[in-house]
């Protein structure tokens, strides 16, 4: 995918995953955290995930095709090797959120009786950290692309002294 509608598709696609990584990554938080958050959810959890995982890739190959549609500076060149580094975070939501999704479905077929629970807490635990710690990954990755897409776009690209103009598109 090239371009969409005369705009490069990049420009596009990241706003889809600037908006469901960080959902994803709160999505996930919550659930590990609730199990009956989690038990709620159901399997749109990790649906959600695996949306939220294939939009990294097309984003990525838009941007490399955009990479190659601009001239190469070494902000350009610093926003792509960093968007290279997105694809294992999504990855880690999804393989998380069915973790929390297959335990949640689990502990609700099982009756979950206390003892159950307390056994499992441990468990519970771990995952949750993880996917704290995923998430917390993703959403700072997101971020600290998106800035230096920012930069490669914008650098040189507005004046920092208004133009004069009112403002009311005359």
């Amino acid at each position: 995918m090239s371009l969409v509608n005369g705009l490069p598709a990049h420009i596009l696609l990241v706003h889809f995953v600037v908006v469901l990584v960080p959902l994803t990554a709160l999505a996930l938080v919550v659930c590990a955290i609730r199990p009956r958050a989690a038990q709620r959810m159901g399997i749109v959890l990790p649906l959600f995930a695996l949306v939220t995982l294939v939009s990294v890739p097309l984003a990525t190959e838009a941007g490399e095709w955009l990479e190659e549609h601009v001239p190469s500076n070494a902000l350009v060149r610093r926003h792509a090797e960093l968007g290279d580094g997105l694809l294992p975070w999504a990855g880690g939501l999804f393989v998380l959120t069915v973790v929390v999704w297959w335990a949640a479905r689990r502990a609700v077929a099982s009756g979950a009786s206390r003892g159950t629970r307390r056994s499992a807490a441990p468990l519970r635990v771990a995952i949750a950290v993880l996917s704290l710690v995923v998430s917390a990954g993703a959403v700072v990755d997101v971020y600290r692309i998106g800035d230096s897409g920012a930069k490669a776009a914008w650098h040189d690209g507005f004046s920092r002294t208004a133009s004069g103009g009112d403002g009311d598109g005359d």
